[in-house]
């Protein structure tokens, strides 16, 4: 499903003769692709998500870097790919939505301690990713259970 939007986005950036979002839609197919072959599966939308989400984290750094480096004209084309990247995933989570979500996963595994972490976020990786960052949801789980 997401893949075929990413398609049909691609047509339109092609007819309308937008190059930039033409080039960063392709980069997101290529990234796709080069999972399914590697891979060899046919990604689900799931782990369409998961990569996508891979690219936007790769777009913060570099954006975080090249602002260090004094590269304003990278940061802004790193920003632009990143606006077009977020265009596929979810609508990002609250900050309450994340907790609400970590206190049903700590209640439906049973979790107790540090040592049931891997049990909370198998229940949340699926519910989060793509929506927020999962290594602040890991973040906020150790520390509720810590």
């Amino acid at each position: 499903m997401i893949k075929e939007q990413i398609q049909e986005d691609m047509k339109t950036a092609m007819r309308s003769q937008e190059k930039e979002r033409l080039a960063t839609i392709r980069l997101i197919l290529s990234a796709l692709k080069q999972r399914e072959v590697d891979e060899r599966i046919v990604l689900t939308d799931e782990q369409i998500l998961a990569t996508l989400d891979k690219m936007v984290k790769q777009r913060r750094q570099s954006i975080d870097e090249f602002q260090k480096g004094n590269r304003p004209d990278l940061v802004e084309k790193e920003q632009a790919e990143l606006v077009i990247i977020q265009k596929y995933l979810p609508a990002q989570l609250s900050e309450q939505e994340v907790k609400t979500l970590i206190e049903n996963a700590i209640q439906q595994s049973g979790a107790t301690s540090g040592k049931d972490m891997g049990k909370v976020m198998g229940i949340l990786k699926p519910q989060v990713q793509g929506r927020t960052d999962v290594s602040k949801v890991s973040a906020l789980v150790k520390e509720r259970l810590g």
